[in-house]
């Protein structure tokens, strides 16, 4: 049986992931109706050598893996970026096999950069993850020769802990990457940025 035969054969439990609203994004869960969308985005060389789970080229066979894994996790959350109707990127946070702190990850497609969607985007994660999830703590990384994700997880009061090592799936390889971390205490002190509307 396909991945899409098994997508269509069982419900995606959306509705155990709430619906965040921003001032002008929407995140929600991905369903399978978005794989078109989601492959479009992210078949893009760029954005798969700065994350670490993304292949190239992606396929809609990896869209439909990608969002049948997302609605079937069960630590963590996972979301699609909408401005509006449209799909813009995905981000959420999951627990790795290196501790209780989630990782918060993030990508946009290439036309949507630039724009401070995922400085809204991650702001909205974290609002929920430490008001609504109860979490002391959330971590992230990027690759050093990104700078404009770093800026993204400054912005939200993340601090740099230090450089380690991340594969990449796209490169097949392992390349160095700035460490960040968020205390609860330290978002309470800073948030400054506005509510985040939760809607379910």
């Amino acid at each position: 049986m396909t991945c899409l035969e098994t997508l269509r054969q069982t419900p995606l439990p959306e509705r155990c992931i709430p619906v965040l609203e921003t001032k002008r994004l929407i995140l929600r869960a991905p369903r399978l109706g978005d794989a078109k969308a989601v492959t479009a985005l992210a078949n893009d060389r760029r954005i798969a050598e700065n994350t670490a789970r993304i292949p190239h080229p992606y396929r809609q066979a990896d869209a439909e893996s990608w969002i049948a894994g997302a609605n079937a996790e069960p630590e963590g959350e996972t979301y699609l970026i909408t401005l509006g109707s449209v799909v813009i990127g995905g981000c959420g946070f999951d627990i790795r096999d290196d501790g209780p702190t989630p990782e918060i990850g993030y990508w946009l497609g290439a036309r949507h950069w630039g724009k401070g969607y995922a400085t809204e985007a991650v702001r909205a994660l974290i609002d929920h993850a430490f008001e609504n999830l109860e979490y002391k703590a959330l971590q992230s990384s990027v690759r050093v020769t990104n700078p404009a994700s770093r800026r993204v997880l400054e912005k939200c009061g993340f601090q740099w802990i230090g450089v380690g090592l991340c594969r990449i799936r796209a490169l097949g390889s392992s390349v160095p990457v700035d460490r960040f971390r968020l205390e609860r205490g330290i978002w309470s002190a800073l948030k400054s940025w506005g509510p985040v509307k939760r809607v379910a």
